[in-house]
């Protein structure tokens, strides 16, 4: 029903700008089974992530220091592709992620990140490529995304405004999910349905009658 409220949030920002990057990379199907919830996180990106003796991979992008602890992530073209797991949204944000901006994601992977306070940002893929440019840099890699505002602001200072869909939006400025939206309405509905009901008692007399 509640969720973790998203207003703005600071912090490093890290670029994987492959594409396509699926659920099974973020996290392998393999974990699904006999792993709780919370212990998610430490399986996101497994293959990419640690070398063949468990210890970590440096060359990872999520692995290099500038980077570790990273809350804001830019990715490449439809990420989150691949099977429904829902778990996929778990593993990354148990991994400390908050927002994901890329050019386009996978549409169910999108629609679970928004139920899980995820905020996911599609831009021009030109836009996606000057802000990793930037991550990629040199320069301290934090930045803001402010979702009351729908402004993000990069490293370097400059401004991009994105655009969202007011009711998603709403979601996770009030940190309620789909079913917390609609029970912060139950008086508005009861309103409703008295008012519907006295304009068209017969919908409702079935519905009065005891059962056979």
């Amino acid at each position: 029903m509640t969720m973790q409220k998203f207003t703005r949030v600071s912090g490093t920002a890290a670029p994987m700008m492959k594409a396509n990057i699926d659920t099974d990379v973020i996290i392998p199907a393999k974990r699904l089974v006999g792993h709780k919830r919370e212990e998610l996180a430490g399986f996101a990106f497994e293959a990419h992530r640690y070398e063949t003796d468990g210890s970590d991979n440096p060359d990872f992008v999520l692995n290099k220091p500038c980077y570790r602890g990273a809350s804001i992530l830019s990715a490449g073209e439809n990420f989150g592709c691949g099977s429904s797991r829902e778990s996929a949204v778990w593993a990354m944000a148990g991994f400390g992620f908050r927002c994901v901006i890329a050019p386009g994601f996978g549409d169910i992977f999108y629609n679970n990140a928004f139920q899980n306070g995820m905020l996911l940002i599609r831009l021009p893929a030109e836009q996606v490529e000057r802000l990793a440019t930037e991550l990629e840099s040199g320069v301290a890699p934090s930045m803001t995304v402010d979702l009351e505002n729908q402004v993000i602001t990069t490293p370097s200072g400059a401004k991009m405004r994105f655009e969202i869909d007011a009711e998603r939006r709403q979601t996770l400025l009030e940190g309620r999910d789909e079913i917390g939206m609609t029970l912060a309405r139950d008086s508005d509905i009861r309103a409703f349905q008295d008012r519907d009901r006295a304009a068209r008692p017969w919908i409702y007399e079935s519905s009065s009658k005891p059962a056979a």
